[in-house]
């Protein structure tokens, strides 16, 4: 198992801990609370990843990243979902080009914008 691997379950872990912790104390205790706020936390931090990522900013992509990381992990657990299903769909997809598993999905092409 890699680090990030390790330190992903660990994380998780810990989420899963803080279920039903004081939210008055527990930051993760609030958003477990409340799944829509910890939507838009994930939607903030995605965003900032983003810039970080089209700056070329190396440590804060890293840095946004982490947060991305963590704002999803709460929100999996907020809303119910284990990263064993998500596992599950991953695995589905995988030996799939990108472009066959978005067709199948009807997606539209990101070259074109066409449904297939």
């Amino acid at each position: 198992m890699n680090e990030f691997s390790q330190v992903l379950a660990r994380l998780a872990a810990t989420i899963e801990a803080r279920r039903g912790a004081d939210a008055g104390t527990s930051y993760t205790a609030q958003l477990l609370a409340d799944p829509a706020r910890a939507a838009k936390k994930l939607g903030e931090e995605a965003v900032e990843t983003v810039i970080a990522a089209a700056q070329g900013d190396k440590a804060a992509l890293a840095s946004e990243s982490a947060d991305l990381v963590y704002h999803w992990l709460v929100l999996l657990a907020a809303s119910g979902v284990t990263l064993d299903e998500v596992a599950a769909v991953l695995a589905k997809r995988e030996g799939r080009s990108g472009l066959e598993e978005k067709a199948s999905r009807g997606l539209p092409s990101p070259d074109t914008g066409e449904v297939a």
